[in-house]
């Protein structure tokens, strides 16, 4: 909806540009040669979905199968699929943050410090121009009716290359005291929504009179051992990955400040994986609570707090989500039954024309695990 005339607004704005940035060169395949942590058919995948992406592409994919745990790293570099050691490399995740989210609700709920069904007014000392009741429970598994993105982001006056920078606590308390307006009734219909999960971590800082990265820092990525995860960009500097656009080239960081729960943190493939692993673990109260079914979207798909249930993707059900910045495109799906995950963080741009390429090349390499 309005996410989509940023789209609109990067496609006119460098529509002669992409067309002249096409992939039409022959690509040679090393991988196999190179990585022996893969099988022949996996190398071929990668391949085959990596090849339409520009020079100086990057994805580092975690596999995890049984709970075990390999990571292999792949560059295109002069026309060349590559292997390269990037597993501790630093990618912005975008919308897998909304997980992080979920789980540090989840973290407060399970202790009882926060009631998901409690109406969000309670954390406000003003009245939200909507009359409706929002839950964070609406927030978290986007049911509560917001729209993706306030009406009050300026998208004909924001930077295309980093669209939430100039958005802070100002606008939002302008946008919920005197704009907001819903989409439709809360509980009624899942609509994915930015505003929803910026919205829970803008509360929990106010509740809890702290700073988002404070409360992952405390609930997550110590308890996980999860080092090089992180808000704060300045802290990643040495182990950042470049993001790249569409076409390829050097592209601007998001900085998504008021709205951080939605896409803010930047992560590594071994990370991810120890926070897979955790997932693993029946005895973890908190991530057994966000793969909870909380909404039914659609005969193949429910969502939990924060993940999405896919129901007919294999024998068991799936826990996905992905993201996308202007430099970053990723995917996560866990298995938590049979202990397998495939985690892929990449520098393609969420503009690349092929993005889908990331969730397909997600999906088809979890099925080579439970072959």
């Amino acid at each position: 909806m309005r996410q989509n005339i940023i789209l609109l607004k990067m496609f006119l704005l460098f529509l002669f540009s992409n067309y002249l940035f096409g992939q039409d060169t022959l690509v040679v395949n090393a991988l196999e040669s190179q990585n022996k942590n893969i099988s022949g058919e996996q190398a071929n995948l990668i391949y085959e979905h990596c090849k339409a992406f520009p020079n100086n592409t990057q994805l580092s994919i975690a596999f995890l199968k049984n709970g075990v745990v390999e990571f292999v790293g792949i560059k295109r570099s002069n026309d060349t699929i590559i292997a390269c050691d990037n597993h501790q490399g630093v990618f912005e995740i975008g919308s897998i943050t909304k997980v992080f989210t979920a789980t540090l609700l989840a973290n407060f709920a399970s202790k009882k410090e926060i009631n998901l069904t409690d109406n969000i007014n309670k954390n406000l000392d003003y009245e939200l121009a909507s009359n409706e009741k929002i839950s964070w429970l609406n927030l978290a598994n986007h049911t509560a009716g917001l729209p993706r993105l306030p009406s009050n982001l300026n998208l004909l006056a924001i930077d295309p290359q980093n669209p939430y920078k100039n958005y802070g606590e100002k606008e939002l308390v302008e946008y919920l005291s005197k704009k907001m307006e819903l989409e439709q009734k809360p509980n009624e219909k899942y609509a994915y929504s930015n505003l929803s999960a910026g919205l829970i971590s803008y509360l929990l800082t106010k509740q809890f009179d702290t700073t988002y990265e404070a409360l992952l820092s405390q609930h997550i990525f110590s308890k996980y051992d999860m080092n090089h995860s992180t808000t704060n960009r300045k802290v990643a500097e040495n182990q950042l990955i470049q993001g790249l656009d569409f076409s390829g080239q050097p592209t601007a960081n998001w900085d998504m400040n008021i709205l951080e729960g939605a896409g803010a943190i930047l992560s590594t493939a071994e990370d991810l994986s120890k926070f897979a692993l955790a997932h693993f673990d029946k005895a973890n109260k908190e991530l057994t609570l966000t793969r909870q079914s909380t909404f039914s979207i659609n005969e193949n798909m429910d969502i939990g707090l924060g993940w999405h249930l896919l129901k007919k993707q294999a024998t068991t059900t799936w826990y996905w989500h992905n993201g996308g910045t202007g430099g970053y495109t990723s995917s996560i799906t866990l298995d938590p039954k049979n202990k397998n995950a495939v985690i892929i963080l990449s520098n393609v741009s969420a503009f690349h024309q092929n993005l889908g390429n990331i969730d397909l090349l997600c999906f088809a390499l979890m099925n080579t695990l439970s072959e």
